[in-house]
């Protein structure tokens, strides 16, 4: 299980695999050469309304598609001073530091000694397992890219107990979807449906290897559709509440006529394991990604070149927008295809290609699945009016699009700022032209996450370069403000409520 934050007060987001590796497979040898398994004839597994669907029927027509896989790998591990955590090996904490003066401080840090600041790294097995499913009777798998990631051998066992090594055709990172290759011809395979008609309450259905228990069967309904997730994904994910866990990774999520909907992937947890939110990708994007695989054995995605972030009630007010939807641009790329494209800080988009943006995630989720060079229509809310621009969308090989984040709590009373000039060798270190230092934060701007040290560019889209702009934009405010501030060499939108 890698879990990609743990606490145990609060939500985490896991990938769902035992022992998830990473990198490339190996081979292409069969380890069997057991007589072919002829695909079962398709069942119509659609129940009538009201009823539920034959989930005998579904998983008879579908298991034998549906694979284990383990995986097999080495992992380059340094005890050093750092190693008091869960993770260090029981043996090296708490182990006695050796002094560097100590005569015998080299001949013990060359030999890795518990304890050792820069120890030699050492190769330590790794061993993981996860799903996957069959999509073309030649041997095309399709799995999880975490499931693979990292591994040095790929082996891919049926319901007939056969067993193949396997080739990593290829992976993206960005999507969690990685293709494999196994010698074996005349296998059984799953048919691919569409999520575009998938509602929400809907039975779904999950054939995987929870813990390595193959093939195991559990059910649940569609929670919601196209999730974006805190985790940089491109993935407008489908939200279930099926039961998926460790070891399910990569497995097949099916709707009620036994097509594939989704790749189960990722689950909401404070334990590490199920707890009743789960996450597939959507089957569509996950064939544009094989399809790109098969063909070139890489996978490139578009990008607009903005940060982006949640539009709330504070936001919508400052803006005058009639309702909290859309992505607020906090920064634009310098030479990127939104700057080109005319679009900057304080815009708000709200549909690309008729398609609307109604949380922040759609967007990047949106880009994510066009392909570079595709000209994207979009539809922008500017200083309280309509714009339409066209972007040419560039190469995700470069910075993509981006999420960002401020903290979203508001106050109220005054604006509570105390503001300088920026000096010359501010604005250098900065990377601003103009601007504002916050020396203090009080009241409602503090209580918003306002700190000193922050430079203030506009609020609600006007340039803040002297006191006197700020005074004037002040007085247009109505019971909220949109401060765009740099931090860090991040520039974010902080939502202020004046009262």
């Amino acid at each position: 299980m890698n879990t990609l934050a743990s606490t145990p007060r609060r939500l985490v987001l896991a990938l769902v695999t035992a022992g998830a590796l990473g990198a490339t497979g190996a081979g292409l040898i069969s380890a069997h050469q057991a007589k072919a398994v002829t695909p079962p004839p398709a069942i119509a597994a659609q129940a009538p309304a009201g009823q539920l669907p034959s989930f005998a029927q579904i998983t008879a027509q579908n298991g034998p598609a549906v694979v284990n896989i383990s995986v097999t790998g080495t992992t380059r591990t340094s005890l050093n001073e750092d190693d008091d955590d869960d993770d260090a090996p029981s043996a090296a904490r708490g182990a006695p530091r050796i002094d560097p003066n100590d005569p015998f401080y080299e001949f013990f840090r060359q030999f890795g000694f518990p304890g050792m600041q820069g120890g030699q790294p050492r190769a330590t097995p790794t061993h993981g397992l996860g799903s996957g499913f069959i999509v073309s009777a030649d041997g095309l798998v399709l799995t999880n890219a975490h499931v693979v990631k990292g591994a040095s051998d790929v082996t891919v066992k049926l319901t007939d107990r056969r067993e193949f090594r396997a080739k990593v055709l290829g992976s993206d990172p960005k999507t969690d979807v990685a293709v494999l290759k196994i010698d074996a011809h005349n296998l059984p395979t799953v048919r691919l449906g569409s999520t575009r008609d998938l509602q929400v309450g809907e039975w779904v259905l999950a054939i995987g290897s929870p813990f390595g228990f193959e093939n195991s069967v559990t059910a649940g309904v569609v929670s919601a559709k196209g999730r974006s997730l805190p985790d940089d994904s491109l993935v407008p994910f489908i939200q279930t509440d099926v039961a998926v866990n460790p070891g399910n990774s990569g497995g097949p999520l099916f709707n009620a006529r036994g097509e594939v909907v989704g790749i189960n992937s990722q689950i909401y947890s404070r334990s590490g394991g199920y707890q009743g939110v789960s996450f597939a990708i959507p089957i569509e994007l996950a064939a544009k990604v094989q399809e790109q695989i098969v063909a070139t054995g890489k996978v490139r995605h578009a990008q607009l070149g903005v940060a982006v972030q949640e539009v709330n009630q504070a936001f919508a007010e400052s803006f005058a927008l009639d309702k909290p939807e859309g992505a607020l641009v906090a920064s634009v790329t310098p030479g990127s295809p939104a700057e080109k494209a005319g679009l900057q800080a304080g815009d708000v988009i709200r549909q690309v290609d008729g398609q609307p943006i109604v949380a922040s995630g759609d967007l990047p989720a949106w880009v994510g699945q066009a392909k570079p060079g595709q000209q994207a229509r979009l539809s922008v809310w500017r200083h309280g009016k309509p714009v339409e621009l066209t972007a040419t969308l560039g190469d995700a090989s470069d910075k993509g699009s981006k999420q960002a984040r401020a903290d979203e709590a508001v106050g109220k009373g005054q604006l509570g700022l105390s503001l300088r000039p920026l000096e010359a060798d501010e604005r250098r270190e900065a990377g601003v032209k103009e601007g504002l230092v916050i020396e203090q934060a009080r009241g409602p701007a503090a209580a918003a996450g306002v700190q000193p040290g922050d430079v203030l560019l506009a609020i609600n889209g006007a340039p803040a370069k002297n006191i006197e702009q700020v005074r004037a934009a002040m007085a247009k405010a109505g019971k909220s403000v949109a401060l765009l501030i740099e931090r860090n060499g991040d520039k974010i939108f902080v939502p202020v409520r004046l009262g």
